[in-house]
C-alpha cells in the first residue's frame, strides 16, 4: 500500500516508517524537522520536507503528486503533534494550533482527496486520573491537561467523520513509549526529553549531572510512581497491523497499547544502573501536581482485534536498547 506518514522523522514516526518499509509498503514522509531528525529517516522512504499546516503542499501530496510513483495514498499515519503536558497548560494556544487545527485541516484534506484510512497517534492522557486499574478502553476519558484534551477532541472528531464521511480510523492510545530500534537502525536521540527513560539515560551517560524523582511517598512498593512502559518497536508493529485491519475489516479501532505491567521510578533507575554499569545520580523532590501513583493498562482488545501484544517491552529490553544509543 501507499502510505503517507506525517511526522515520520520523529521518535515514534521513524520507527513506524521502518516497520512499514519492512512490510513492503511504499512510504512517503512529510516532516518539518522541528523535532524530527534527518539521521532517523529511512532511506527507502520518499521524503517531503514541509509542514502539515502548509495546505497547498498537503493538497498536492494527497492528490498523488507527493509519492514516488504518483499513485494516491491508501492511508495516512499522523504523528506530528506537541506532547508536553505541562507546557500545554501554560501555552494552550500553540497546542490548539499544532494539535487541533492542524489535524482538523488534515482530515478535511483527506476527505477532499478521498483518502479513507487514518492511523492516529493518540494518548493515555485522554483518560486522566484512573478510576480503576488496569485501564481498559471503556475507562472514562476525562483528561487533566490540555494536551490530553486535544487528543480526546480529535478522537471525537474522528468518530463523527467516520459516521458522516466514511473515514476509517484507528486511535492508538500510548502509555509510556520508550526504547530504540531492536536492529539498531535509529540512532538519533530525542531532543529535550520530558519522559523518564531518556532522562535516566542522560543521567547515566553523564549528559546531565543529576535527575529528579518527583516524590517517594506514594502508596507503591517503594514510594515512587508506577508506570507501564511500551517499546517503540511494539508500537510500530501495532500501527501497521491497525492499518491492515482498517483496510480488511472496514471498521474503526480504539486501542490501548501497553503491557499491563508497571515499574516504579526507582526500579527503572536500578535497571539502568545494572545495564550501564554506572550510577544514575538523582535527588528526591516534591510530587508533581496531577501525577497518579500508578498507571497500568490492559491491551486485551489489541490482542483480540489485531493479534498484537508487546514482545520487546520488558524493562530490561527497553533499557538495553536505549543504552546502546546513549552510551
Amino acid at each position: 500500500m501507499n502510505i503517507l506518514v506525517i511526522g515520520g522523522a520523529g521518535y515514534i514516526g521513524s520507527h513506524a516508517v521502518y516497520e512499514l518499509n519492512d512490510a513492503g509498503h511504499q512510504v512517503t514522509i512529510l516532516d518539518n524537522f522541528s523535532t524530527g531528525l534527518r539521521e532517523n529517516v529511512d532511506a527507502r522512504a520518499e521524503l517531503v520536507e514541509g509542514d502539515v499546516q502548509d495546505l497547498t503542499l498537503l493538497s498536492r501530496i494527497l492528490a498523488g503528486n507527493g509519492g514516488s510513483d504518483g499513485s494516491p495514498f491508501d492511508s495516512v499515519f499522523h504523528f506530528a503533534a506537541l506532547k508536553a503536558a505541562g507546557e500545554s497548560m501554560t501555552d494552550p494556544e500553540i497546542y490548539t494550533s499544532s494539535n487541533l487545527v492542524a489535524t482538523m485541516e488534515l482530515l478535511n484534506m483527506m476527505v477532499r482527496h478521498n483518502v479513507k484510512n487514518f492511523v492516529f497517534s493518540s494518548s493515555a492522557a485522554t483518560y486522566g486520573e484512573p478510576e480503576y486499574l488496569p485501564i481498559d478502553e471503556n475507562h472514562p476519558q476525562n483528561p487533566i491537561n490540555y494536551y490530553g484534551y486535544t487528543k480526546l477532541v480529535i478522537e471525537q472528531t474522528l468518530s463523527w467523520y467516520s459516521r458522516l464521511r466514511g473515514l476509517r480510523y484507528a486511535a492508538l492510545r500510548y502509555f509510556n513509549a520508550a526504547g530504540y530500534d531492536t536492529q539498531g537502525r535509529i540512532t538519533g536521540k530525542e531532543q529535550n526529553p520530558a519522559n523518564l527513560l531518556p532522562i535516566v539515560m542522560e543521567a547515566a551517560s553523564g549528559q546531565r549531572k543529576s535527575m529528579q524523582v518527583f516524590g517517594n511517598d506514594y502508596p507503591t512498593r517503594d514510594g515512587t510512581c508506577i508506570r507501564d512502559y511500551i517499546h517503540v518497536n511494539d508500537l510500530a508493529t501495532a500501527h501497521v497491523r491497525s492499518m491492515e485491519y482498517l483496510k480488511e475489516k472496514d471498521e474503526d479501532l480504539c486501542l490501548n497499547l501497553a503491557t499491563g505491567k508497571g515499574y516504579t521510578v526507582l526500579e527503572v533507575i536500578k535497571e539502568a544502573e545494572k545495564v550501564s554499569g554506572r550510577t544514575v545520580p538523582y535527588k528526591i523532590t516534591d510530587r508533581r501536581p496531577g501525577d497518579p501513583a500508578e498507571l497500568v493498562a490492559a491491551s486485551t482488545r489489541a490482542l483480540e482485534t489485531i493479534g498484537w501484544k508487546a514482545r520487546h517491552s520488558d524493562v530490561s529490553q527497553i533499557v538495553e536498547s536505549m543504552w546502546h544509543i546513549y552510551k
